[in-house]
């Protein structure tokens, strides 16, 4: 009786998009980016104050930053394995979670393009597609959970003044009655019929239509179901992912000579990042516009929080690129090699 062939070992050959000569290309873009927006604040008139402030930069508070900095992009690993693959070594989850995080800061829309490496590994590794959207939803939302539910403690604290500085009620109790709400709607999610699955004759943008609401209510619920396991590595995760980076935004502010009060920084962090889902590599000038214009709103001095956003940005651009680059080179290396190929089929 013939002996059936070994399977190949899956090759290490990257999608369309995520090779390494596109890679740097997007990656010098955003530095050019970053470099513009660098120059301006250098060089444009008007900003001497903005510049004294940088110049004055306490180095060790901005070594600090990168400190924390590091640890959000390690939290960010500690939270992707228990969600995607627990059958994967730390290793592996750290070559592919530091990879996204790397990624995010590169290409455009937040987070998503580093998501779609991520997906990539895994479909590799012989996971199901529905399962990697169905996960995929649940990773992004519980990584943004976390900062819909400070808003709500914090926006409320601020609001009764327990914490500080004193803000009206617009700044305060309507961003966090407006977190709430968001909360309580994608808690509905689960709720809605996931729809009949698609059929061979329907076309291409109804079959994504399909899944992608398939994805999104499974998702959701799926979310819901990782939180009540209370996982400690996925809470320490999500909460350290958010956690160290807005401590690094906090450090640059004290590097530049100035303590906000901790509801300025984290009822402004929420509202600023929103300026990331531009399509825009890296976000840069969406979420820096985002954060310097609501930092303002919330009392921060313009150039004292123009200052702070420049260097916490430059930080959150080469801290995760740095490591990214690392990992991704690591995990090249891995998936040429099936001994390093972890299945993850669960």
């Amino acid at each position: 009786m013939a002996r059936t062939p070994a399977p190949a070992p899956p090759t290490s050959s990257m999608p369309t998009g995520l090779d390494t000569r596109t890679l740097v290309r997007r990656a010098a873009q955003a530095a050019a980016l970053l470099l513009v927006l660098v120059l301006v604040a250098v060089l444009a008139p008007g900003l001497g104050e903005v510049r004294d402030r940088l110049s004055g930069a306490s180095p060790g508070w901005l070594a600090l930053a990168v400190v924390f900095e590091v640890l959000s992009s390690l939290s960010y690993v500690v939270m992707f394995r228990p969600v995607f693959c627990s059958l994967m070594s730390w290793r592996s989850a750290a070559e592919v979670g530091l990879s996204e995080v790397g990624m995010g800061s590169i290409v455009p829309a937040s987070g998503a393009g580093g998501v779609a490496l991520g997906a990539w590994v895994l479909s590799r590794a012989g996971m199901k597609p529905e399962t990697i959207a169905r996960r995929s939803v649940a990773f992004l939302l519980l990584k943004s959970s976390v900062n819909f539910a400070a808003v709500v403690v914090v926006g409320l604290l601020a609001f009764v003044g327990v914490v500080g500085p004193s803000e009206s009620a617009w700044l305060t109790l309507f961003p966090a009655v407006l977190a709430t709400l968001i909360i309580g709607l994608v808690a509905l999610i689960p709720r809605i019929p996931e729809g009949p699955p698609a059929r061979d004759d329907d076309g291409r943008a109804r079959k994504l239509w399909i899944g992608a609401r398939a994805a999104i209510v499974t998702g959701t619920a799926e979310a819901g179901v990782l939180l009540r396991r209370h996982d400690p590595w996925l809470l320490a995760g999500i909460v350290g992912y958010w956690a160290w980076d807005n401590l690094a935004l906090w450090a640059t502010f004290h590097a530049v000579g100035l303590a906000p009060g901790v509801s300025v920084i984290l009822l402004g962090y929420l509202i600023g990042q929103i300026g990331g889902l531009l399509p825009i590599p890296g976000g840069i000038g969406g979420i820096d516009g985002g954060l310097i214009g609501t930092l303002v709103v919330y009392g921060a001095p313009a150039s004292t929080a123009t200052a702070a956003v420049l260097a916490y940005r430059l930080i959150l651009f080469w801290v995760p690129l740095l490591m990214g680059a690392v990992a991704f080179a690591s995990l090249r290396r891995s998936m040429a090699q099936p001994a390093g190929f972890i299945p993850c089929a669960e």
